[in-house]
């Protein structure tokens, strides 16, 4: 598994007043890619020409909810000209280009809600797990997301939906989508728990039927590493969800309150699942290595045993190999044999005791 790259954004941001805009993260060659939607239950607008000059602040009293879609924040000039068309803070605007950033929530003076987290997929090419840094801007009647810039946007399955006008995204406002859009990355790392589990599953079977190897042992650190990974990105959501769901801000509608407690008993099951199989893991680690000690014991048994066995046979030859000429058994004309007997009988009769003992 390839280690995640860290971009050292205190460097990056050492000496600076508080506000700059730094992006700190993958160096990206395309250019942002910004998409306006604008809907209600009976209309839906998009415009995703990427023109700064369409990404004006609506009407409080418009009747669409505007959504702008962002992907890409490597451009300094992109998102300060964002933040100032909809006056956001620039401490705001600086965590939105910090993909270091762990996940939290700030509300700003009950006109803006600031949520920044993480979401999680698999990567099938580098085969470990890939988190890709989300920010979300609620205001009244619109919210921005910012992502990373992707060859996919991973809100694409909230946009098929407002597309095709099916459930509940065109009936109810910007809070809303506020939710549906965390309630997907929710399922993405629900998603990836579970094909952690499906893994943990074959391990488990790999190592109690003593077929475990050196590998085995590697690709169980790794999943307990990509498990504290998702614990740390998933745990904060708990206490951003808990602000949203006590009023704390105005922009929360109580329709969408029923809504954000279910994303709160999903995100708790996550959780609970992530600390169930960090035990599980644990104990998978403590069977292979008692498997270890077993193999290893039982070859130091044998060997102990072969030796216990050759003990008394290589005494006895080690006295016939001396070279002393008055040894009367040397004369013996069938000493070789009743030698080679008494050796066949001590071999035969300790293999008999130890038997008897229980250690072979």
């Amino acid at each position: 598994m390839a280690r995640r790259r860290r971009y050292r954004s205190a460097e990056k941001t050492l000496g600076t007043s508080p506000g700059t805009l730094t992006y700190v993260g993958a160096e990206i060659e395309h250019a942002t890619k910004i998409k306006r939607i604008e809907y209600n239950e009976a209309e839906y607008r998009v415009d995703d020409s990427s023109r700064l000059s369409a990404c004006r602040l609506p009407n409080t009293e418009t009747p669409f909810v505007n959504w702008l879609d962002v992907d890409g924040i490597h451009e300094p000039k992109v998102v300060a000209a964002l933040g100032q068309q909809y006056h956001l803070h620039p401490l705001l605007l600086e965590d939105v280009m910090n993909t270091e950033q762990k996940p939290k929530i700030d509300l700003y003076d009950d006109t803006v809600v600031f949520v920044t987290l993480k979401n999680l997929h698999h990567s099938a090419h580098r085969q470990e797990i890939e988190s890709e840094h989300v920010s979300l801007v609620l205001g009244k009647n619109y919210l921005i997301s910012f992502q990373e810039e992707r060859t996919k946007d991973i809100f694409d399955p909230v946009i098929e939906r407002i597309r095709a006008s099916s459930g509940k995204t065109r009936r109810n406002g910007a809070d809303y989508l506020l939710y549906a859009l965390m309630d997907l990355m929710v399922d993405n790392y629900l998603l990836i728990t579970e094909r952690i589990g499906e893994k943990m599953d074959e391990l488990e079977d790999v190592i109690v039927q003593e077929k475990a190897n050196q590998q085995t042992l590697a690709t169980l650190y790794t999943l307990k590493r990509e498990l504290a990974f998702i614990r740390r990105t998933v745990l904060p959501l708990r206490d951003i969800i808990g602000v949203l769901i006590r009023g704390e801000s105005d922009l929360i509608q109580p329709a969408t309150m029923p809504f954000l407690r279910d994303l709160a008993d999903h995100v708790n099951q996550a959780v609970e699942t992530l600390d169930a199989y960090r035990e599980v893991i644990s104990g998978l680690m403590e069977v292979y290595y008692s498997i270890v000690n077993n193999r290893m014991n039982s070859v130091m048994k044998t060997l102990t045993i072969v030796s216990a066995i050759f003990i008394p046979l290589t005494f006895i030859a080690g006295i016939y190999g001396m070279n002393f000429e008055n040894m009367p058994e040397l004369r013996t004309q069938s000493g070789y044999f009743w030698i080679l007997g008494i050796m066949l009988i001590i071999a035969v009769g300790e293999i008999i005791y130890f038997k008897r003992r229980g250690w072979m």
